[in-house]
């Protein structure tokens, strides 16, 4: 699976003229912290994407990337985007279904097109950024205004609290 999905992530970047490069990581130190601890990387130049999900009526999903440094804002900012009453975190099996990828390596590159993807605008400050692979044995470095060329991505300002 691991392949498969990273050849898929790789092809989707190389379509839409993303430019990036690939850092191969062990899966033990996939999360985030561990991953920046081992590889020196800091923590403010990682993002997360978190994948969430409404809790009341008709299921509805947006992917956010948020700095590791930072909360998502789920309980205001999201649920006003996203127009929902209630939301929460997507749970693992939520997220391997809707994105087929495991958490550790969940990526903005390959999501569903329809799926609303946002972008905290402290992410977009960055000189690079760090996201998943797609699996727990690769990392992506690109320049921030790269994800702008990902389908249905949009920045929001105020996405995240510190």
């Amino acid at each position: 699976m691991t392949d498969n999905i990273e050849s898929k992530i790789k092809q989707v970047m190389e379509n839409l003229g993303i430019t990036y490069s690939w850092i191969d990581v062990d899966p033990n130190y996939a999360d985030t912290e561990n991953f920046c601890q081992k590889y020196g990387y800091p923590m403010d130049n990682s993002g997360n994407t978190i994948l969430v999900a409404s809790k009341r009526g008709e299921k509805k999903y947006s992917a956010c990337i948020v700095l590791a440094t930072t909360r998502l804002d789920v309980n205001k900012k999201v649920k006003e985007l996203m127009q929902v009453s209630r939301l929460s975190f997507a749970n693992a099996e939520e997220t391997t279904a809707i994105t087929e990828m495991l958490i550790g390596g969940v990526t903005p590159v390959g999501l569903p097109e329809h799926l609303p993807l946002y972008i905290d605008d402290k992410v977009m400050n960055k000189d690079y950024v760090i996201i998943g692979g797609g699996s727990r044995s690769g990392k992506i470095r690109l320049n921030p205004e790269e994800l702008l060329k990902l389908p249905s991505a949009q920045v929001i300002e105020g996405l995240s609290k510190a």
